[in-house]
């Protein structure tokens, strides 16, 4: 059996110490994908930002807040394991200064300056051993098809997986699973549960 590294939930990128970019990651689609790799025999650990959700407790839980955190963890992971899950939903931008006080409220506006995060499957993606696989998902709103195909070969996936952002915060899913070829070897729309499960089936077969 393997041991699989997935990345869920989302992160923070703070502006102030009270203040931060976020988006409205869940993490059930990992506690799903933990779940189903579980109940296959595989070893889990899991990297995740801040939810709400409580994770299977036969899976290791490595709790983290920002983009960067969820990074050094993943790359301190990932050499012992198989293979990687790329579900976290990271904030892809993160203020350039943080304000170390409370950003007052004033009548203006607020200008911030943002930079880019690290990429997290792509570093994941140039560390990985001839033995080990790795798995991204793509949710778009645009383009769908074409930009999940750029990811997959930039990230140097083995699998990605499709998905809109209809599926943030809900039970169901609606996901289309492509190869490293670049076809599509799966579609399915329903319970994020029953979604795991055959994303984990595509599993063994690597």
């Amino acid at each position: 059996m393997a041991r699989i590294l997935i990345t869920s939930g989302p992160t923070r990128q703070y502006l102030d110490p009270v203040r931060y970019l976020s988006n409205a990651s869940s993490g059930r689609m990992g506690c799903a994908l933990a779940t189903a790799a579980l109940a296959a025999g595989h070893e889990v650990v899991v990297i995740s930002g801040p939810v709400s959700i409580t994770y299977p407790e036969a899976a290791e839980v490595v709790s983290v807040l920002t983009t960067e955190e969820m990074l050094a963890a993943a790359i301190g992971q990932f050499p012992s394991c198989d293979g990687a899950i790329g579900v976290a939903a990271p904030c892809d931008f993160a203020p350039l200064v943080v304000a170390d006080e409370k950003i007052k409220k004033t009548d203006g506006n607020l200008t911030l300056e943002l930079g880019g995060t690290p990429d997290i499957m792509m570093a994941l993606g140039k560390m990985k051993q001839s033995h080990q696989w790795s798995i991204g998902f793509a949710m778009e709103t645009e383009n769908g098809l074409p930009n999940a195909l750029k990811k997959l070969r930039a990230k140097q996936f083995d699998l990605i997986v499709l998905n809109g952002v209809e599926a943030i915060g809900s039970e169901v899913n609606s996901i289309n699973v492509i190869d490293s070829s670049g076809e599509s070897v799966r579609k399915f729309s329903g319970d994020k549960m029953e979604a795991a499960v055959l994303i984990v089936k595509h599993i063994a077969a690597l």
